[in-house]
């Protein structure tokens, strides 16, 4: 239970005998929602500003331990071949070719046991695939109507060719991890691939506390926007609403710009990858007009071009980056302990609600 102590700018933890028993994520996201209540009472977080970014965080599983579809049925056709040996050997009636120490039954089953979890695991790559051809196909038609819609409107045929369409069935590459079946190969830092969760967190300016986290088993950021802009659109209405989201150019879209605009935050996502030493003349050169009657990517456009555009969004850096750094470095949390996604879920709400109780302490003056 938190206390103030009497002539304390400081929240003191008196023990309870009641004793607070997490229930999943529930459990996490509320104390979460405490903390940031906590921190707005004591006048160290203001939601203007926040920033959005994703970091790898290795899942509680070897990359060692993921089979492939492909190599899946070549195992499972040698298990197979096995199997029939076995059986032949055991319908001999001269037990001279069964080497010393072998025991049919007990190589059967263990060859049963593994040809049982190598079904399940192909079952489960099958059923991912179904998924994703459905949202591929929906994603394909979506694109022939904005295709003829555009071919009515100019009453040209478009140019290019038209997009082809998914395929069906799962690929010979596409992998499931026996250890962790959540988790997915994903490109870390540094270069290579490893198992992984992406972890997202919203962070406010100034403050550096973490608004909002999520997980995903996507290893791109395109997606996640949204349901970032969900969660802090959930936040009590005595925490404020932020006012603008900076976000680097993986989370752009004309669609999650659209879905900014429509939260009623105004988004400063990058559009392309920025130079690190731009030259001079280009820093300091004037922004063009505003576009007339623009859409809301022509409007972000424009805001980034702008002097004012430039320097917020170049606070972006120093917003998620270091609550990464410090969490991972400092705080030691590079791999998740629980598995599965609603367990790496709940841990990473927990770490983050950690690390807005460290940030409070840091920012309340002794």
């Amino acid at each position: 239970m938190t206390r103030w102590r009497s002539g304390s700018s400081r929240p003191t933890i008196i023990p309870t005998t009641t004793r607070l028993r997490p229930s999943g994520g529930a459990f996490s996201r509320r104390s979460k929602l405490c903390s940031l209540q906590l921190a707005r009472e004591m006048g160290v977080l203001k939601m203007g500003t926040v920033a959005l970014d994703g970091t790898k965080i290795h899942a509680n599983a070897s990359r060692h331990s993921a089979l492939s579809y492909e190599h899946a049925g070549k195992i499972e056709a040698q298990l197979k071949a096995e199997v029939a040996d076995l059986m032949a050997k055991a319908d001999a009636a001269d037990a001279a070719d069964i080497p010393d120490g072998m025991s049919i039954p007990d190589e059967l089953a263990r060859r049963e046991e593994r040809l049982r979890k190598l079904a399940e695991a192909r079952a489960k790559i099958e059923a991912r695939a179904k998924e994703r051809h459905a949202r591929e196909q929906a994603e394909h038609e979506a694109k022939l109507a904005a295709r003829q819609a555009k071919a009515e409107a100019s009453g040209k045929k478009p140019r290019g060719k038209p997009p082809e369409p998914p395929v069906e069935g799962p690929r010979p590459n596409d992998q499931i991890n026996l250890t962790d079946e959540d988790s997915r190969i994903m490109p870390v830092a540094g270069g290579g691939f490893d198992q992984c969760y992406n972890a997202q967190a919203a962070v406010a300016a100034g403050s550096l506390l973490v608004v909002a986290s999520a997980v995903s088993q996507a290893p791109n950021d395109k997606q996640q926007l949204e349901p970032m802009l969900d969660k802090i659109g959930a936040l009590s209405d005595g925490l404020g609403k932020p006012e603008c989201l900076l976000a680097d150019t993986g989370y752009f879209s004309a669609a999650n710009v659209a879905a900014c605009d429509k939260a009623g935050i105004e988004p400063l996502i990058a559009m392309g990858r920025q130079p690190h030493h731009p030259p001079l003349a280009e820093r300091f050169q004037a922004a063009p007009e505003a576009p007339q009657d623009p859409t809301p990517v022509e409007a972000m456009a424009h805001r980034l071009t702008t002097p004012a555009g430039r320097a917020l969004y170049a606070l972006r850096k120093q917003m998620p980056e270091p609550v990464f750094g410090i969490i991972k470095s400092a705080l030691g949390f590079r791999q998740f302990s629980l598995r599965g996604l609603a367990g790496a879920r709940g841990e990473w709400s927990l770490v983050t609600m950690a690390w807005n109780i460290k940030r409070i302490f840091a920012l309340v003056p002794a």
